[in-house]
């Protein structure tokens, strides 16, 4: 009796580990990489700009590469409350050490760790990288690509950040420069519906009964091809004297090329369907007559080539 409870209590923490933040789209964060600038937006007015540093080695979501992802990301965590500014984190734990900016020889984690969630095919390792906002000791370094992944930012201004950010903010992380004021706020009014997209329901995987559902019926031509080949029949008795008839060839003189040149009919093809005429100018019934005379003539003079 104790396995259902057990079971329902996994599938229960199971649940709440993959459970995400709300999207919040009226707070929104750009960041340029060509810049090497941050700017965070309130419904649509700029609220403040600050420099940062995006990963030395480049830009992409690929894992071991230490690059930093690009695309629509959230703001999933975050983790540093009233923790004084300088204070050191290690694996997002605080250390009890504080350091004053440009300290020599040091590069950890510092002040505030915004973690981000990506939103999009093309950055949805981010969370499981630790890509983060957060604030560094190497301040000197800050306005140029110098991280490992992350977006590092002064240890006040991340603070600063920290404190009007809240869970569910959008972050927008492009190659180019910021766009002006006018266009951020077009772009801003834009990422709802973005954002909304990129977090759809994933399609269906491609399972062996999807696969089966998808495959297209056969073309109607081809079922209308093997219709009229059944009904055009030559009784034996008749051959010899269809033979000597030679009416005028028409260009759709076999039931393959007028079946050919009937128009496609929809994929739920029905027998009436298939009997009623075609849009030329010939009746079904005189291109059945005209197929029939055709090969009529035809076994005549295989007939007449066995017998020489």
């Amino acid at each position: 009796m104790l396995r259902p409870v057990v079971l329902i209590l996994s599938v229960i923490s199971a649940a709440s580990a993959f459970a995400v933040a709300p999207l919040d789209t009226s707070n929104q964060v750009i960041i340029s990489v060509r810049d090497q600038k941050l700017v965070l937006m309130r419904n649509g007015s700029k609220v403040a700009t600050y420099p940062i540093s995006t990963s030395m080695f480049g830009l992409g979501d690929a894992w071991g590469r230490m690059t930093t992802p690009l695309g629509y990301l959230a703001v999933e965590k975050k983790i540093g409350d009233n923790v004084p500014v300088g204070a050191v984190f290690h694996k997002r734990r605080l250390t009890g050490e504080i350091l004053q900016p440009n300290t020599p020889g040091r590069d950890p984690i510092t002040t505030r760790i915004i973690w981000l969630r990506g939103l999009e095919a093309q950055n949805a390792h981010a969370f499981q990288r630790c890509i983060y906002i957060h604030g560094t000791p190497e301040e000197n370094k800050i306005g140029r690509p110098a991280s490992y992944g992350c977006i590092r930012m002064k240890s006040k201004d991340v603070a600063e950040l920290y404190d009007q950010l809240p869970l569910g903010a959008v972050v927008q992380i492009i190659p180019d420069r910021l766009p002006k004021t006018e266009k951020m706020k077009a772009r801003q009014e834009m990422s709802g519906g973005v954002v909304a997209a990129n977090t759809a329901q994933a399609p269906a995987p491609a399972t062996a009964t999807n696969i089966a559902k998808a495959t297209p019926q056969a073309p109607p031509q081809i079922a209308a091809t093997r219709t009229t080949k059944k009904t055009v029949q030559v009784p034996p008795q008749m051959a010899a004297t269809l033979a000597k008839v030679t009416p005028q060839r028409a260009p759709e003189v076999t039931a393959t090329k007028a079946a050919n040149v009937t128009p496609e009919a929809p994929p739920q093809i029905s027998a009436s369907m298939l009997a009623m005429p075609p849009s030329s100018s010939l009746s079904l019934e005189q291109m059945r007559t005209a197929g029939a005379l055709a090969g009529a003539r035809q076994k005549a003079k295989l007939a007449a080539n066995k017998r020489l």
